[in-house]
């Protein structure tokens, strides 16, 4: 069967079943699932007015989650910090070097990583230590989590700079397995429920069984894979530092389309039923055609964008170092509302039902609602 016929019944299926799965009151994670589409179902309205600030004491670079009314969030400060769905604070966790890394929510806890190496386990009611595990290099990209193999418990995967991709125990914080790179690990791994895939500073885009860590492949890319790849049934999507964007079939493990001449790429996809969207330093975001890599349109934004997107209903958010928010339409890209923060935002922001929650590098946290 052709591939491009391939892809496009592959993207059939992910707007059948993919939006009905994720709770529209939740995003759990960094990209808003475990396969790190950057995807959501929500309807948006056609603008937003702020609702809200919450002011930490250092530069915000990690990424909000929010579940059951409440968000989450690391700062430079060195604190993880709950905050409840009218801006006010919960509760805060003292991790004491700087939280870059997004925090992710399963079952009722909070996982969330630090600049110094240490992985966090809080109760995310009471910001109660529940664990610590640490590694031996920093950790700047946000975990997943997986079925063990018996299903009878969850673990929890991590990228390190200490090249290791751990895997621990979600309950007691135990590691389970260590796959080892060849250089630092940046972003966080994406998971089909059997293989984990992530790019790594060593040039490669690994492909590890989540049952055992064992090495299932690597694909050469060349050069540093700074972000996370967003996958979707056999294929990988995810950019490198020197500004080439890559559609992979991680089955195969063949480079099925890829697109140079854009800027550095730092940021992670969101990837939609036909659609295939990044932000890279040239200031552009750019939206593919999932079947041949063609450009569908690209937006210009003032500034360099290091923070990923993510695809609503038939909208896209984006935020940029120009200290810009903005809604573009879908299927044109022009932009639909825009709101100036004024300070850089390389953080992605999280999307539940009509809010936008991002943080930003002065410091705060910002909601924007229709209240």
């Amino acid at each position: 069967m052709d591939i491009k016929i391939v892809i496009l019944i592959c993207g059939l299926f992910f707007s059948l079943f993919m939006g009905k799965t994720q709770d529209d009151n939740c995003w759990p994670g960094f990209r808003g699932n475990q396969k790190l589409t950057g995807f959501t179902n929500v309807q948006l309205p056609e603008s937003f007015k702020l609702l809200w600030t919450f002011k930490t004491e250092d530069k915000i670079k990690s990424s909000p989650v929010v579940c059951d009314g409440y968000i989450y969030i690391g700062s430079n400060d060195g604190k993880i910090y709950s905050i409840s769905e009218k801006g006010d604070l919960n509760w805060s966790y003292l991790a004491e070097t700087s939280v870059e890394a997004p925090p992710m929510l399963l079952d009722g806890k909070v996982y969330a990583g630090s600049l110094e190496g240490k992985l966090f386990a809080l109760d995310a009611k009471s910001g109660e230590l529940l664990w610590t595990y640490t590694t031996e290099g920093q950790i700047s990209g946000s975990s997943g989590w997986i079925d063990s193999p018996d299903k009878k418990s969850k673990w929890i995967i991590t990228g390190s700079y200490d090249f290791f991709l751990h895997c621990v125990d979600a309950r007691t914080g135990e590691v389970i397995w260590k796959y080892e790179a060849d250089n630092y690990i940046n972003g966080a791994p994406a998971t089909n429920g059997e293989l984990a895939v992530f790019g790594g500073c060593d040039g490669y885009l690994h492909m590890v069984s989540v049952a055992d860590g064992e090495l299932n492949d690597k694909i050469e890319i060349g050069t540093y894979i700074a972000a996370s790849a967003a996958i979707d049934g056999n294929f990988a999507f995810f950019g490198n530092y020197d500004g080439v964007f890559y559609c992979v079939d991680i089955k195969t493990k063949k480079i099925l389309w890829e697109y140079s001449g854009g800027g550095e790429i730092i940021g992670s996809p969101a990837v939609s039923k036909d659609k295939v969207i990044i932000g890279a330093r040239d200031k552009n975001v750019y939206c593919f055609n999932r079947v041949d890599g063609s450009i569908a349109w690209k937006f210009k934004t003032l500034g360099k964008v290091e923070s990923s997107p993510v695809i609503t209903k038939d909208k896209v958010v984006i935020a940029s170092c120009d200290g810009r928010i903005y809604i573009l339409d879908l299927k044109t890209g022009e932009k639909i509302w825009s709101y100036e923060i004024g300070s850089p935002i390389s953080g992605t922001p999280a999307i539940v039902k009509d809010r936008i929650i991002v943080g930003a590098e002065d410091g705060r946290v910002y909601c924007f609602g229709q209240w």
